[in-house]
């Protein structure tokens, strides 16, 4: 089974703490982006989707409950994890109360903190309703559908099964022989070359730039295709 790679944001204003939190997920390939104030957090959540929020509630600008009922708000379905200082039973029921999954009080080894946001995002995934988000790209695995920017595009079938293995595999150099083998299995045999692929990656290209999607896929020479996980 592969190992689910999530996109995280830390906002934690102890620069030390954060670099330690940051350091460790990305060792096992998960993106993580951070901040150390309110503002910076809000401004983030505003623009891209994460799988996950690492959540210090004692930012220096303002309290960080308020970037629970900014999500409330927005309808946004982040995973949040509290890391508090903080260890009160008013504050861990508020957090709870207010949108938060879990509540961690520092300190912590990041073994347990891991095993914490594994746990509460896998509850989320079950719970929600198996939409795929990379950045403004929403998949929507049982109806088969992709949102960018919230606006329908419409895919064929191939075009829609290559955007989810090129997001599987975002930030992997892929040949061409590795995305025919995929989509294709036995009958990439029936082509004399790669050029249907080719094809098939210019559409999908052309579709999610014309939506207005940021512009992930990218040419190796040589080699095959690459989906920029920015």
């Amino acid at each position: 089974m592969v190992k689910k790679l999530l996109k995280l944001l830390i906002i934690e204003d102890e620069q030390s703490l954060r670099d330690n939190i940051t350091n460790y997920f990305n060792e096992d390939g998960n993106i993580c982006e951070s901040c150390s104030d309110l503002a910076c957090a809000i401004d983030k959540l505003s623009s891209h989707d994460y799988d996950c929020i690492l959540l210090d509630i004692g930012l220096p600008d303002g309290n960080g409950f308020a970037v629970l009922e900014y999500l409330q708000g927005q309808t946004k379905n982040e995973a949040v994890l509290i890391i508090s200082a903080r260890n009160s039973l008013d504050d861990k029921l508020k957090g709870l109360n207010i949108g938060a999954d879990d509540y961690l009080t520092k300190p912590f080894h990041l073994a347990e903190l891991k095993a914490r946001v594994a746990a509460i995002y896998r509850r989320k995934s079950f719970s929600s309703n198996n939409n795929l988000v990379f950045n403004e790209i929403s998949i929507n695995l049982l109806g088969r559908t992709v949102d960018v920017n919230r606006a329908p595009v419409i895919l064929t079938r191939k075009e829609y099964e290559m955007l989810l293995y090129f997001i599987a595999n975002k930030g992997k150099v892929i040949s061409k022989n590795a995305i025919a083998e995929h989509l294709w299995g036995d009958e990439m045999d029936m082509h004399d070359n790669f050029d249907f692929i080719y094809t098939h990656i210019k559409n999908l290209r052309k579709k999610l730039l014309d939506a207005k999607c940021n512009d992930y896929l990218r040419s190796i020479y040589g080699i095959g295709y690459k989906f920029y996980a920015e």
